[in-house]
């Protein structure tokens, strides 16, 4: 197998398991891109096994502290690991995201779960390059009625890969409705905007709606009104809620519809709005998208979060 010869004092020997490419004294083999390669320290003893691709700046991922390769087994016994985590959790896994990433042991695959449907993103170049094994791990594991392959993120560009959706599996479900911490949603995993809702805020939507009670909201970045139903829900005076996105804004104002709350939702850059804003909002809600995906823009991304806090 082809691999890579890691320099000393690299990451990975303090615990990440990320390669970059000022870190690797040589390669050997002649590894290609997407493949599952070996990884060795500098006095060629094994590392593990990393998936490849020089095109990216983190140029392997370690997945693995022995040999391993990117099979069918390997996907479905990962995968089900990342279940069974979350269900002695408490975690509902009808409604989660069942796997993240790295945290799951799979660089670059995110699987979340609606009821019947999962909506799928492989960031990563050989995970996107082994979708049909994953596909074929899923529907063994979970037998969905569909898997939409919601590949338009931003973090492909990194890997060399062009954006888009497409079907895995099964046929596109088209606009639905699920339940989430006692509030109705009406989701669209093919066409809606980002891969549904934010699973991984559910909680923090239910522990903010709990100081919402006779309050006077405001939520910022409101996206699909998740902090703004809850708070509304849980007995909020007045609930608005911003966000730059008309998509964004119509799918608020359609799930406050659909639960029988009322919210003000308004389509204006957040950054203005607080800017010509009242104070007169008792709690305010700011959860931003990323400012930034690397570190040309961090400074820029800095200023961001502290403009957002001044105003």
């Amino acid at each position: 197998m082809a691999g890579l010869i890691i320099a000393p004092r690299a990451r990975i020997f303090h615990g990440h398991e990320w390669i970059y490419a000022s870190e690797i004294k040589k390669a050997f083999g002649d590894p290609q891109p997407g493949d599952v390669i070996t990884l060795k320290d500098f006095r060629d003893r094994p590392l593990g096994s990393a998936i490849y691709n020089p095109q990216s700046q983190i140029v392997a991922r370690r997945f693995s502290r022995r040999k391993q390769d990117l099979d069918l087994d390997f996907f479905t016994r990962r995968i089900q690991q990342a279940i069974e985590h979350r269900q002695r959790r408490g975690i509902d896994e009808t409604l989660a995201r069942l796997v993240w990433s790295e945290s799951d042991g799979i660089p670059g695959l995110i699987v979340d779960r609606y009821g019947d449907h999962l909506s799928v993103q492989t960031l990563t170049l050989a995970i996107d390059q082994r979708k049909e094994l994953i596909r074929d791990a899923l529907v063994a594991l979970l037998s969905p009625k569909s898997i939409v392959l919601r590949n338009d993120s931003p973090y492909r560009k990194a890997e060399g890969m062009e954006p888009g959706i497409e079907m895995l599996h099964g046929e596109n479900p088209g606009p639905f409705q699920v339940r989430a911490n006692d509030l109705t949603f009406e989701i669209d995993l093919f066409d809606g905007q980002k891969t549904g809702l934010y699973l991984d805020q559910l909680q923090s939507h239910a522990e903010v709606a709990k100081l919402a009670k006779g309050k006077r909201v405001l939520d910022c970045f409101t996206n699909q009104g998740g902090f703004a139903l809850a708070c509304a829900k849980a007995g909020a005076t007045k609930v608005t809620a911003v966000d730059v996105s008309a998509t964004a804004c119509a799918a608020a104002r359609k799930n406050a519809e659909v639960n029988g709350v009322e919210i003000e939702v308004i389509e204006h850059n957040v950054f203005d709005f607080l800017k010509h804003a009242k104070p007169e909002y008792d709690l305010i809600i700011l959860d931003p998208p990323s400012f930034t995906r690397n570190k040309k823009t961090l400074m820029d991304a800095m200023r961001g979060y502290k403009e957002i806090h001044l105003r």
